[in-house]
């Protein structure tokens, strides 16, 4: 490396830095939020699933009463108009 450059090539990757830095944050908070909705919508779903007795209670599911959390699922439940999945 040509010592003439080190200078603006410090410079160039503090900004870099300073950049890589905003980003992670704004992505950190996205993320956030994401995971507040999420779990909004996953209680919202819980309720609904509920109120039809669509909802199992067993040691998988969400206990929205004590707010634990016992096992994370990606199961996608449908459900047909007259209740039935």
């Amino acid at each position: 490396m040509d010592p003439r450059y080190t200078g603006e090539i410090f410079k160039h990757l503090d900004k870099q830095n300073e950049l890589l830095m905003e980003s992670h944050k704004s992505m950190f908070h996205e993320l956030q939020k994401l995971q507040v909705e999420e779990e909004m919508l996953m209680r919202k779903l819980y309720e609904i699933m509920s109120a039809h007795g669509l909802a199992k209670k067993n040691e998988d599911s969400y206990n929205v009463s004590q707010d634990v959390r016992v096992e994370h699922s990606n199961a996608i439940v449908n459900v047909a108009e007259d209740g039935q999945q």
